[in-house]
């Protein structure tokens, strides 16, 4: 039995869970809002469609397969996991209730796949995608999670990950980037002899909406992560994690704007948008250890990192619409790198060797199941619905129908 004291911990840790867990569920919304801003208004309907519909796959499959995968019933130290039992909802000195935790990993999942749409959107096909989810979220993605925060070999290595800027971002990232190699550009994306073509996205306020959206929910992200808040030493912890989180986002946006500016002489408002989420993904990895400049710096840096990053995958003609590939694979393997720089008890060795592994599972894995999917179903669309737009093809409902007067190329 529990005495009061004991009983009130546990109750206040169990619903910080919670609403964490909340506050990650609504960055869903910021990456929906986001990729429709930045997609082609033709496109729209289609690209949120995936966002709801990927949230709902990520949490039917992970309760039903993935989370037994990586948590439950596991013997520590290993490649792999045993399958355990069902969810409980207490166990003998848990400080939180059981189902508070599923809660709160489940909308991880559902980011982790949320990073993939905005990096193939605009030609693949609606229910190619929506396989994709149900592999990656029930299998893929919890394979090394169990590798790592399930207690298998990689954090017996010492592999160091607060809240997920290699096991979440990076490995979605790797999953956008076998899938875009498998599928090609847009239409009209490049031309001959290096020619890289913008292709606009159709609502800025709701991209940008879609950022702060993001930049809120990242608090339960990696708040949440501290797992408790109910003692001085936790709470004041998750204090510093708040602190830290906004400072390197606030920094990652101006890192991003005096680049654009130095190489423009324009302040590119998807390219600010993109370094404050680049300095989100990169303090993701300790957003703890760090005094509050260092988190700056590291956001600062990350808000830099990303123009380069995707300037370069442009020049490789590698075709990202919303810049996923280089906010959440780029700048999650650089906050991975920068985590010894403040924590003592992680190791660079111990650090590449997570990016090794983790990148080359989830890439690995995802090249294969797109290739099985282009070849039992196909993964693209036909350059006629493409032209179209995949609203109509897949949805058959325009997001902007009173102002769709012309056939958009």
């Amino acid at each position: 039995m529990m005495d009061a004291l004991t009983e009130m911990k546990f109750a206040l840790d169990t619903f910080y869970f919670l609403m964490s867990g909340v506050l990650v569920m609504w960055m869903a919304a910021g990456f929906a809002m986001l990729e429709a801003g930045l997609v082609r208004a033709k496109n729209t309907t289609e690209i949120l469609t995936k966002n709801i519909l990927l949230f709902a796959i990520a949490c039917t499959m992970y309760l039903l397969v993935g989370y037994h995968i990586m948590y439950v019933d596991n013997a520590e130290g290993g490649w792999l996991p045993s399958l355990g039992g069902l969810i409980g909802s207490q166990a003998e000195g848990a400080d939180h209730a059981l189902e508070s935790d599923f809660f709160f990993q489940v909308v991880f999942v559902a980011t982790a796949m949320s990073i993939v749409s905005g990096a193939v959107a605009e030609r693949m096909k609606l229910w190619a995608f929506l396989a994709f989810a149900v592999v990656l979220t029930a299998f893929i993605y919890p394979l090394e999670g169990y590798w790592t925060w399930g207690g298998g070999f990689l954090s017996e290595w010492g592999f160091f990950d607060f809240a997920g800027s290699g096991i979440v971002h990076m490995a979605g990232a790797a999953a956008a980037l076998a899938g875009v190699l498998l599928l090609g550009a847009r239409k009209g994306k490049y031309g001959k002899n290096g020619a890289i073509h913008p292709i606009p996205g159709s609502n800025m306020p709701l991209a940008t909406l879609g950022t702060f959206i993001l930049w809120m929910g990242w608090f339960g992200f990696n708040g949440g992560s501290q797992l408790l808040l109910s003692d001085v030493e936790n709470s004041t912890a998750v204090a510093k994690i708040f602190v830290n989180t906004n400072a390197a986002a606030a920094a990652g946006a101006i890192g991003a704007l005096l680049v654009t500016k130095l190489t423009w002489g324009k302040a590119d408002l998807t390219m600010i948008l993109n370094g404050a989420l680049a300095g989100l993904v990169a303090i993701t990895a300790d957003p703890l250890s760090p005094g509050h400049l260092w988190g700056a710096t590291i956001g600062l840096l990350a808000g830099v990192l990303v123009v380069y990053a995707i300037i370069s995958l442009d020049k490789l003609r590698i075709d990202d619409p919303v810049g996923a590939i280089s906010v959440h694979g780029v700048c999650g393997i650089f906050g991975l790198l920068m985590v010894p720089v403040a924590n003592d008890d992680a190791s660079l060795w111990a650090q590449m060797a997570g990016i090794l592994v983790i990148g080359a599972w989830v890439f690995c894995a995802s090249l294969l199941l797109w290739y099985v999917l282009k070849q039992v179903m196909g993964i693209r669309v036909t350059e006629e619905e493409e032209m179209s737009g995949m609203d109509m093809i897949d949805c058959g409902i325009d997001a902007y129908p009173e102002f769709v007067t012309v056939k958009q190329n």
